[in-house]
């Protein structure tokens, strides 16, 4: 696996919309009760609060394709059964979210330290360029659209699946898909993780490009019994997202960094 941890791209701004994007969803994940069962709580109330969150708050593929919330969640309390099994209770939802409107949330939750942290490292390597290129609104807008395109695109492919989305890979694919159209051979420090950690400088098409690669085939199946969701991972999305915000950066992108205004004359700059 080629990890990258630093472009040598210089921007010409302060990428305000990169490093508000990974402060949000790292104080999101903070804030919410993945953070609390991930560092050490792991009793049944703990784990029928997240599943009660993740119900509200994540994405799930068989509500998002039709705009049809279930009508039986979880509530978060814990019960018994008869024989006396602990379990958490379900009832009726006492909040209203539109799957439309969960599908943004869902961009700004992960699962764990891990997921937030190797999503957060992507976006900060190789965001800032792309903000740069595209300007900041058109920069969010595009960041939002290819997450919506992620999540619904693997709702296409698995309608029927109820387990829950969460994460900002799908949107943070089709930043790296745009990186890819916009700076093809800009160097990209990373670490191969073969046995050990080796670093190396590649051109961001040989980064970004083995990475969708591994994408794609982990979507087919490659070596994967489950190869939509992958065991946990929607590599699919990842697929999705990649590859429409290479088309929209194709239609988005303007005159490159290099073409800049010559620079007007002084008072005392020859003429």
């Amino acid at each position: 696996m080629v990890l990258p941890v630093h472009d040598v791209n210089p921007v010409r701004r302060t990428p305000v919309v990169t490093y508000l994007l990974i402060a949000v969803n790292v104080v999101v994940f903070l804030l919410s009760p993945i953070a609390s069962t991930v560092t050490g709580s792991g009793s049944a109330a703990s784990q029928c609060s997240q599943l009660a969150f993740l119900d509200h708050w994540a994405a799930k593929p068989v509500e998002v394709i039709g705009n049809d919330p279930e009508t039986q969640v979880v509530t978060g309390a814990v019960g018994t059964d008869g024989q006396g099994r602990t379990g958490c209770l379900v009832g009726a939802p006492t909040y209203d979210m539109p799957p439309v409107l969960s599908v943004l949330t869902a961009m700004f939750l992960h699962g764990g330290w891990l997921h937030l942290l190797g999503n957060m490292l992507f976006l900060y390597v190789f965001g800032n360029n792309v903000e740069d290129r595209l300007g900041r609104l058109r920069f969010l807008a595009f960041y939002l659209v290819c997450g919506y395109a992620a999540t619904y695109g693997f709702a296409a492919v698995s309608p029927s699946a109820d387990t829950p989305l969460v994460g900002a890979s799908g949107a943070i694919a089709g930043v790296l898909g745009a990186y890819l159209v916009l700076f093809p051979r800009a160097r990209v420090w990373s670490l191969l993780t073969f046995l050990f950690f080796l670093p190396v400088r590649l051109p961001a098409w040989a980064v970004l490009g083995s990475w969708f690669v591994l994408q794609a085939l982990y979507s087919a199946g490659a070596g994967i019994t489950d190869a939509t969701g992958g065991g946990g991972v929607a590599y699919l999305a990842h697929v999705v997202g990649f590859v429409v915000g290479a088309l929209l950066v194709w239609r988005l992108r303007g005159p490159g960094r290099d073409r800049r205004p010559a620079p007007q004359p002084g008072p005392y700059a020859p003429r």
